[in-house]
């Protein structure tokens, strides 16, 4: 299994993994909190509290974003990650607790393994609970029933996953992106060629192609289909600055997807920002596109086959092994960041506002 260093401080990523079901969820926290927004482009999204994330809104800080499959269901299992928090003492502070802030995204899932597998408070628990400074990659958390090239209803499609990338841009800014990819497109490498996508008789049909010459529109289910990103830097930016980087970050997915943002893709990129370092709009944008196209590519390059549907890995001239043979058995499969824990940092009494929520 291949894993990445999570490059911001004070953000921690961890998963659940069903590998019997083959549903999952990814826990992004950040217990100090971060100024975030996210911009939602595709036609059929699954969320929760994107309203609070609007520059709109007066709460400016947010604690974890959800990553989860299982549909609309799924939305469900933040639960955990709010509970996991606040157990923790970590929240946005009113006159009399302090309250998490969770924000949460879906994708469709359920066509790969079993179709009333569902992430629950416990799963999304589990995987806060196992989050820390590297991420695994692959078909592991929401990644694990993530599929990608399905123009032909399923058929030919192949393996998504979830990966995470950085850069370094100048000012020593990091900005990484960790995304989940489960489109109704194909996935293209860095020179345009197809690299996973719906295939018949063992070569890829260009699901671009299949659309401009069809004579009438395909049939989908209106859920099949999303990409989610989370894209996390150390740049100081506000909660506009950071719904700006969100609406450039989608150039990302329109470099690595083809077609992308189409009426059953429930596309989705949140922004959180640490706040460490001086930046701009112009150079935080423009990282978090290039880093966005490339999770993509490396997210299906990592991913392993699960239930008959294979990986680019295992075609021939295929990407980066993934290093393993199969997927590990069991429901209760969470894994994250390795040593280091998600224990929050200590926060001044006098920190946050008095606001009810």
């Amino acid at each position: 299994m291949m894993t990445a260093d999570v490059a911001i401080d004070g953000v921690f990523v961890g998963h659940f993994s069903d590998y019997e079901g083959l549903t999952g969820c990814t826990a992004v926290l950040a217990p100090t909190g971060v100024t975030a927004s996210v911009d939602v482009r595709g036609g059929a999204p699954g969320t929760l509290e994107t309203a609070l994330l609007s520059p709109y809104a007066s709460v400016t800080e947010l604690h974890a974003v959800l990553l989860t499959g299982g549909s609309a269901p799924g939305l469900g299992a933040a639960a955990g990650v709010s509970a996991f928090l606040r157990e923790r003492g970590c929240g946005y502070r009113t006159q009399f607790a302090r309250i998490p802030l969770v924000a949460a995204a879906v994708i469709y899932d359920l066509g790969l393994g079993d179709a009333q597998a569902c992430p629950r408070p416990d799963d999304a628990y589990a995987a806060a609970a196992a989050a820390g400074r590297s991420a695994e990659e692959g078909s592991v958390g929401a990644g694990t029933g993530a599929t990608v090239g399905k123009i032909l209803s399923g058929e030919g499609m192949m393996k998504g996953g979830i990966a995470l990338s950085s850069v370094s841009v100048g000012g020593g800014v990091t900005v990484s992106a960790l995304t989940v990819v489960n489109a109704l497109g194909d996935v293209l490498d860095e020179s345009g060629a197809i690299l996973a996508g719906a295939r018949r008789g063992g070569s890829f049909v260009g699901s671009k192609d299949l659309l401009l010459e069809a004579d009438a529109a395909p049939l989908f289910s209106p859920l099949d289909s999303t990409t989610l990103s989370v894209v996390m830097t150390d740049a100081d930016l506000d909660k506009l600055q950071c719904g700006i980087v969100a609406r450039m970050s989608h150039d990302g997915f329109a470099r690595a997807i083809d077609p992308v943002h189409t009426p059953v893709d429930g596309d989705c990129v949140f922004v959180l920002a640490t706040g460490v370092r001086k930046s701009n709009v112009f150079q935080v944008g423009a990282a978090a596109a290039e880093v966005v196209a490339m999770s993509i590519r490396r997210a299906v390059r990592v991913a392993w086959g699960l239930g008959g549907v294979p990986a680019v890995a295992e075609l021939p001239g295929g990407g980066t092994s993934p290093g393993r043979g199969g997927a590990p058995g069991g429901r209760t499969s969470p894994g994250g960041g390795g040593s280091e824990a998600a224990t929050p940092r200590e926060r001044p009494a006098d920190e946050g506002s008095q606001a009810g929520r």
